[in-house]
């Protein structure tokens, strides 16, 4: 993003892997931005043993550490920031036993979420379908998005989940907010697609787009694949649920709601710019007391590029 200044607002909804900018701090003690460097910006949970989320933490308990190399924190916030939140939802035939538990999940997600976020609810078979009527697909009323999937989400056909997953990333690019996260309802498998898993995997990292999954389906089924969500969930910092048993879904919708508002944002300049390729990245934190907390936070970033590899961005 090219900008003269940006304001400390604009990098805490910022969603691109890694953003033109650095940290200055003005005369009157404002923290802003200009278009000087790169900045890598990470979406940080912290919670306790029980699964809690632990605030009011200083910025001073985080370390970044960039390919085993400490790297020097430029932005810190722990902030409800408003967000863009796709809505992935599996609409193969092997998925329709699920279909109400999954509309009231969403629909309880929606209430309980920042009255500012944004929703882009889209079901998937063999490919991708908008469930808002709207000409961008988006909604930030959760009786407009609950009306919309009663009447819109059906299901059939195979299953190309992989397609689906690097279409919705792509039209979370289009959402008002930067702070962008998707929720994926499906039982991981994939019949039809053209990408493979890791082209899949390389577009995710490009994104910093946070995952969350729900495994939706019995695990005797030959198309079951919670590895993979798991996988997911996991590089990007979200949460990986797989519910045994009905009530579980609307529990796995309150702790997504709970984990999307309880984030800290951190931005650091990468002490090594010279090369491509994938970044690994990890926060540490040091809570007061020597508490025990559990961090979560993308596992790395595409360096070199503010875009996935051609073979990846492709879909349906």
């Amino acid at each position: 993003m090219r900008a003269t200044m940006l304001y400390v607002t604009a990098l805490i909804a910022l969603g691109a892997a890694v953003t033109t900018a650095a940290a200055v701090l003005t005369a009157q003690g404002d923290a802003r931005f200009s278009a000087r460097s790169e900045l890598v910006i990470l979406d940080v949970a912290v919670t306790d043993n029980r699964g809690g989320f632990v605030s009011g933490l200083p910025a001073d308990a985080f370390r970044v550490v960039e390919e085993g190399k400490a790297q020097k924190v430029a932005f810190f916030a722990e902030q409800d920031a408003p967000a863009t939140i796709g809505l992935l939802i599996d609409a193969s035939g092997s998925m329709l036993v699920n279909r109400d538990r999954i509309i009231a999940g969403i629909t309880s997600l929606a209430e309980a979420s920042n009255p500012e976020d944004q929703f882009l609810p889209l079901m998937f078979n063999e490919r991708v379908m908008p469930v808002v009527a709207s000409p961008s697909g988006f909604t930030s009323d959760p009786a407009e998005l609950r009306d919309a999937l009663t009447s819109n989400v059906i299901a059939f056909g195979k299953t190309a989940s992989y397609d689906a997953l690097a279409n919705a990333i792509d039209r979370l690019g289009k959402g008002t907010h930067e702070r962008r996260l998707l929720i994926v309802m499906s039982d991981g498998g994939d019949n039809a697609s053209q990408l493979t898993f890791d082209e899949l995997l390389m577009k995710v990292q490009a994104s910093n787009v946070v995952i969350y999954t729900i495994a939706l389906i019995d695990r005797l089924s030959p198309g079951y694949d919670a590895g993979a969500l798991r996988r997911l969930a996991k590089v990007t910092g979200g949460l990986a649920f797989e519910p045994m048993r009905k009530e579980m879904v609307g529990e796995a919708f309150r702790s997504i709601a709970a984990d999307i508002r309880s984030r800290y944002t951190l931005a650091y300049e990468p002490a090594d710019t010279s090369s491509g390729g994938v970044k690994h990245v990890r926060v540490l934190v040091a809570a007061p007391h020597g508490k025990d907390v559990k961090v979560r936070t993308r596992t790395g970033y595409v360096a070199g590029t503010s875009s996935p590899p051609a073979a990846a961005a492709s879909g349906k």
